[in-house]
């Protein structure tokens, strides 16, 4: 049985997200799975999902930090035993698109490896990505355990969760093949400014499309980089808003510019 685990927490992702991903592995995975969602509301989740509490993070919330610290929840050594996991576990993040068969990704590795992505915006530092990781449940709670000792400490050394896991595998972490899991901003999006002109390509040998950082598929489907700016805006509409009143950072709003990508149409949905 391959396993599957995915975390929604707040407002930011609906239960659609979760009934995305389930159709999505459906279509492309190999036989039987599991899907198993930690979530802090489980209305609309369709029944195929096996959708738990998300457990408490158990310690503050580090102050000013972008990392999401939630997510260490699944290092814990009640995983297991609450939900049913054993082994290897796969982690796909909820605004990943999954484009083609995936069943590699359980098997790629010992078992007992931890496999990140690549952190493609700093590749030179060898750091992981958790958009995409697997991971062999409760094998490891000293990661969580050691965050919940001195929250504030590992967020001001690390920054990020997962610059705090690639740090704390004992033996190191491993990485997926590089063409399998692909960055939107970084291998898909045009560069600027030919992304004025060109939609956002789908690079060859990619298995899953992550969006760290954004934008969003739901956004990026419509040609926009957040919902707060306006759907199928043309490449001159957005280059006259770089210049109107509220635009504090006029060389960001330039760049964030992307036009609907038809693919996403096709992999990302239910």
């Amino acid at each position: 049985m391959k396993q599957v685990i995915c975390v929604k927490w707040g407002t930011a992702y609906g239960a659609d997200y979760v009934n995305r991903l389930y159709g999505m592995l459906r279509r492309h995975v190999t036989g039987d799975f599991r899907l198993v969602c930690l979530t802090d509301n489980k209305e609309g989740i369709r029944p195929e999902v096996d959708a738990y509490d998300l457990p408490e993070l158990g310690c503050e919330w580090p102050k000013k930090s972008m990392g999401k610290w939630r997510k260490l929840v699944m290092w814990g050594s009640d995983l297991g035993p609450t939900t049913g996991l054993s082994g290897p576990v796969l982690f796909i993040d909820l605004d990943s698109v999954i484009v083609d068969n995936i069943d590699g990704y359980f098997t790629h590795g010992s078992p007992d490896d931890v496999v990140l992505a690549r952190n493609w915006a700093k590749p030179m530092q060898k750091l992981g990505q958790t958009s995409v990781f697997r991971f062999p449940v409760g094998k490891y709670p000293h990661i969580i355990e050691q965050f919940r000792a001195d929250p504030q400490g590992v967020a001001d050394r690390h920054g990020f969760e997962q610059h705090f896991v690639t740090a704390s595998v004992p033996g190191g972490i491993k990485f997926w093949p590089p063409t399998w899991t692909r960055h939107f901003r970084l291998h898909c999006l045009p560069p600027f400014p030919l992304r004025y002109f060109k939609s956002a390509k789908l690079p060859k040998g990619a298995k899953i499309v992550t969006f760290p950082g954004g934008p969003n598929p739901s956004d990026v489907l419509v040609g926009r980089w957040t919902q707060q700016e306006p759907a199928h805006e043309t490449p001159w509409e957005h280059f006259k808003g770089t210049f109107g009143k509220g635009v504090t950072n006029r060389w960001r709003h330039l760049t964030r510019y992307v036009r609907p990508t038809p693919w996403l149409t096709h992999y990302w949905k239910e």
